[in-house]
């Protein structure tokens, strides 16, 4: 598993301290601040400050393992793409359904408070219904803007900030000076469990930290000001939250601001007379548009990472030809939305339940996120290297501490509200078995975890050799076969002696007794005798070394992927006779299949028609695994003595003069080639210019004896062949077809490395 994404380039990184800290701080200070007071104050009286506080060591905890996470997996997805490469697509599955619905609960709940703030102050407008009313017409605002797309509205959102800060540091100056003590008794008049309470229904308003892990591959210095961001927004915000909480109480008493649907409104009334609230009511429109835009934005996001990783449908995962906005999945989380405002006309409490489903979602995804650094810790892949990890003092007691807080909060949450979430979750394991499972995706990390530390194979094994794995089931038949990996084995000749090792799996039925094992024990050792001959035989002439294996299984594709671990193998040859296409289930055969998906090193799959490599192409085009392709051809073209060809269709030009498509296609066909490390004397060009590139392709190919392709994308098995041009290739050519597929980094599936570390 890779755990940074391929792009065609990188980011620049041209964040600073303050913009990190504007992005994360700033979204925080949204319209949660203005909505929630009255709220808080009902739940848990003037101790809602406390409420606020614990809720911000909440996010506090998140941050610090976020912060890590984000420095060692810099992509876009945030807390979704960190659960899911680390425990897997089901985690996955359920974190990205939780972040999708709870961005849309938060963003419903920022435009019923909208809604609001425009109805209450004005007093010929009045009632639930022009609440709904505003609240929608503000959502669709904010969807046309999505779908067309704006490139001011990050200076927009910048002005905004700023002028909601100001209003707020005046508001907290000006309020101080006319709290009444009085009011703030009794203190906690619903105890410890209305506050714990409270702290679910608030820590909807820490949401927009994680937006700076969401950027950090655009951020300077990430190891530094990326923890260091999270960090200070979370505390500054939660100190904000406080000291709001305990002015607005201490100026209007708790049970007033309680049944105020605008509670900072009443209380700048208060303190600071009818300018005041204008530019209260001001300030909150404008928080409430921002903080719903952002959920907007990154519901967006998270539902263009899931379709990356195949968990969600690809007609969501497309971008707008002339806006270039996913304009898609920004009108499904739009009418999604509006669904939830407009339950506003149904439900009375609507703005609490929307809050708190949307913290319990957050809540959820957290504590997974938790799992995800400890998980990550002991599996140690190779690709994580975080500039930031959580101090060994403090770890891993933040991570407990963080699932812990996280569970207490919401047990102490309404139980409709619970219900609701664990809906949302039911929803993210029922798409999983039903749509998620069959998308070939990746594995987790939690097998690797659980073995970490254990003792490795048995075999004494040089891992610097470079070592061939060739499956034979029938030595007469397939010395082909163990000529291509010889040849191929030959070139990493510059330091060790390369080795082939030429293995037969005998299949044990699984219900085979065991008086019948001596029966079978006989079959390999005479299978052993015949694999070494034939091996022999096939790589006379050659400076390889030789070596067999002949072993029992009951899956011979899982057995000969235990191989290739146990051999720290560098490539596997296989040989397929063509047959099983059409077949949802396999395309290879039960056997390639597994092997094609997992195998952690290059992949030949040669389908040897004729007794010759002759003439031998190489399909140049796009996709990862050509530079593999061509690599191939030139070793297997030594076998005949000819030059391979490197083949690549280009679009006729479109007028422009500079626009020369041979010469387009000549610069694909030399950068394939240098990463391939072919020099140019060891390969021919050749471009066709059509419009059709499959029919140009096999027209082409059919003068040649052995055609080289690579595969298409790991992330589904199923695109290997079906609806490409690899597969009319297969299917109407009568010569040799060689698919290939570079390494991939494999881990532990959780139910085997159970096993392992029991056998340990």
């Amino acid at each position: 598993m890779v755990l940074v994404s391929d792009s065609e380039g990188e980011l620049a990184r041209n964040l600073g301290f303050t913009e990190a800290m504007t992005m994360g701080g700033g979204t925080m200070i949204g319209a949660g601040i203005f909505i929630l007071p009255g709220i808080a104050a009902e739940g848990a009286g003037p101790a809602s400050a406390l409420s606020f506080a614990i809720a911000g060591l909440a996010a506090l905890l998140a941050a610090i393992s976020l912060s890590e996470l984000a420095t060692g997996m810099p992509i876009a997805g945030g807390s979704y793409h960190y659960v899911n490469r680390a425990l897997g697509s089901l985690f996955g599955s359920i974190v990205g359904w939780g972040m999708w619905t709870g961005l849309m609960f938060a963003s419903a709940f920022y435009m019923i408070g909208f809604g609001q703030y425009i109805v209450e102050p004005i007093p010929l407008l009045s009632g639930r219904a022009l609440v709904v009313l505003f609240g929608l017409l503000g959502l669709a605002l904010l969807v046309g803007v999505n779908y067309y797309g704006t490139e001011e509205s990050g200076s927009f959102q910048n002005i905004m900030i700023g002028l909601e800060l100001v209003v707020i540091i005046v508001y907290l100056v000006v309020g101080f000076f006319y709290i009444d003590a009085a009011n703030l008794e009794p203190f906690a008049p619903t105890g410890p469990s209305g506050i714990i309470a409270t702290t679910g229904l608030v820590f909807v308003t820490f949401l927009g930290f994680e937006i700076i892990a969401t950027v950090a591959e655009e951020v300077k210095n990430p190891g530094k000001n990326i923890p260091l961001t999270m960090i200070l927004s979370v505390v500054s915000v939660t100190l904000l939250y406080v000291v709001v909480m305990i002015v607005s109480t201490g100026v209007v008493p708790f049970d007033e601001l309680g049944d105020s649907l605008v509670p900072v409104g009443d209380v700048a009334e208060v303190s600071m007379g009818a300018a005041g609230v204008a530019a209260i009511v001001a300030a909150a429109a404008l928080a409430a548009i921002s903080s719903s835009n952002s959920s907007v934005l990154a519901a967006a996001r998270v539902v263009f990472a899931m379709g990356r990783d195949n968990l969600m449908h690809d007609w969501l995962n497309t971008t707008h030809s002339r806006f270039r906005t996913p304009h898609r999945a920004v009108i499904a989380t739009g009418l999604l939305t509006g669904l939830l405002v407009a339950a506003g006309l149904q439900v009375d409490a609507i703005i609490e339940v929307l809050a708190e489903v949307a913290s319990f979602s957050f809540l959820i995804a957290y504590s997974l996120v938790h799992a995800a650094v400890v998980v990550i810790r002991r599996a140690e892949p190779e690709d994580y290297e975080p500039d930031f990890e959580i101090p060994s003092v403090l770890y891993p007691w933040v991570p407990i501490a963080g699932i812990a807080l996280s569970v207490l909060v919401i047990t102490q949450m309404n139980l409709a509200v619970i219900g609701i979430g664990i809906g949302i979750i039911v929803l993210g394991i029922v798409w999983y078995f039903l749509y998620a499972r069959r998308q070939d995706i990746d594995q987790s990390l939690v097998g690797d975890a659980i073995v970490s530390g254990s003792e490795g194979s048995s075999l004494d094994i040089d891992e610097e050799r470079y070592r061939v794995i060739v499956p034979i089931a029938n030595p007469e038949t397939q010395k082909n076969l163990l000529r291509l990996a010889a040849v191929s084995a030959r070139t990493h000749s510059e330091g060790e002696t390369p080795e082939i090792v030429a293995v037969n799996i005998t299949r044990v039925p699984t219900q085979t007794a065991l008086e019948q094992e001596l029966e079978f024990e006989e079959q390999r050792v005479e299978t052993q005798r015949e694999l070494l001959e034939s091996a022999r035989e096939a790589a006379a002439d050659l400076d390889i070394s030789l070596r067999t294996r002949a072993i029992l299984g009951r899956d011979i594709g899982q057995t000969l992927l235990t191989v290739l671990e146990e051999e720290a193998a560098d490539q596997v040859v296989l040989g397929d006779r063509g047959h099983g296409r059409g077949t949802k289930e396999f395309i290879f055969g039960s056997t390639i299949d597994p092997v094609l998906k997992n195998a952690p090193c290059d992949v030949t799959i040669a389908n040897l028609r004729r007794d010759e490599i002759g003439d031998v192409v190489a399909l140049a085009g796009p996709g990862p695994h050509a530079p593999v392709a061509a690599r191939r051809a030139a070793e297997f073209a030594t076998l005949s003595g000819t030059t391979p060809t490197l083949l690549n269709v280009q679009s006729p030009g479109d007028g422009d003069e500079d626009d020369d498509p041979v010469e387009r296609g000549e610069a694909v066909i030399e950068d394939i080639a240098e990463t391939a490390g072919l020099e140019p004397e060891n390969y021919e060009s050749k471009v066709l210019i059509s419009e059709d590139a499959q029919s140009a392709i096999l027209e082409e190919v059919d003068s040649y004896d052995t055609i080289c392709a690579g595969v298409s994308e790991k992330s589904s098995v199923s695109k290997i062949l079906y609806g490409s041009i690899a597969e009319t290739v297969q299917e109407q050519t009568d010569g040799n077809v060689i698919m290939v597929r570079g390494p991939y980094e494999t881990h532990w599936k959780v139910t085997e490395a159970v096993a392992e570390r029991l056998s340990a």
